[in-house]
């Protein structure tokens, strides 16, 4: 049995309705890699499962959003969609495939530029980790990330994995202009600006890469699940991208 099969047999979750269109499966409220990954295993086995009617699956750090349409689940006037859809939703993850793994793809690379104008906080974040700019860079580039999930912004990435030396709190006074592709820390987690936004994490890089086009299938270009790494680049590599 796989780890994700696993995950969906032997963890419980609650059910409750969010609005008339939305059914949240919570299992836990706390950020924790191995919470995330059953959420991840939950949502996968859902979207296997291809139930009609079901419009999106969302996973979060420790639950899962199902938006769906209510007349695909109208029975009766005696019974509540969100009942017919529970019912199934439960089926579905009592017969989920024990040979679906979590993603299993190669890494996603995302060429980043640390320091300087690109990460005007790369200095401040050595100094809390006490360590050099070029040890926050290389702790930084040599985690094994997964996007957790996108939250924030469209495409934004919230990524579990990062080395503990490197946590630090958020700014106290956020920006009202982050830069896109901004790679940014806060807390025990990091993550990409899509595009320019206000935001308050600290900025220690920019990648070149294009985070979110709508124009795209799919338009994010981190998923949910997706593992990624980190790779420096210099500020003429960076340039060669964008032209």
């Amino acid at each position: 049995m796989s780890a994700a099969a696993r995950a969906v047999e032997s963890t419980p979750f609650t059910l409750e309705a969010l609005g008339d269109r939305a059914l949240l499966l919570t299992l836990g409220s706390r950020v924790d890699a191995a919470l995330n990954a059953r959420a991840l295993a939950l949502a996968q086995a859902l979207r296997a499962a291809a139930l009609p009617g079901i419009e999106d699956i969302v996973p979060a750090y420790a639950s899962v959003c199902v938006r769906y349409d209510p007349c695909a689940f109208a029975q009766s006037a005696t019974v509540a969609p969100f009942d017919v859809l529970a019912d199934r939703l439960l089926a579905a993850l009592a017969q989920a495939a024990a040979d679906t793994p979590l993603d299993t793809r190669a890494p996603l690379d995302i060429p980043v530029c640390y320091g300087g104008e690109f990460g005007p906080d790369l200095d401040a974040v050595a100094m809390h980790a006490r360590l050099s700019p070029d040890e926050v860079i290389a702790r930084h580039v040599a985690g094994d990330y997964r996007v957790a999930l996108l939250g924030f912004a469209p495409g934004f990435p919230y990524l579990l994995g990062l080395d503990d030396a490197l946590h630090v709190p958020r700014r106290a006074s956020p920006r009202t202009r982050v830069p896109a592709g901004s790679v940014a820390i806060g807390g025990a987690q990091t993550g990409i600006y899509p595009r320019e936004l206000p935001g308050g994490w600290h900025l220690i890089g920019r990648t070149p890469l294009v985070l979110f086009d709508p124009a795209r299938t799919p338009p994010a270009t981190c998923e949910p699940g997706r593992r990624v790494r980190f790779r420096a680049i210099d500020a003429a590599e960076f340039a060669a991208w964008t032209t």
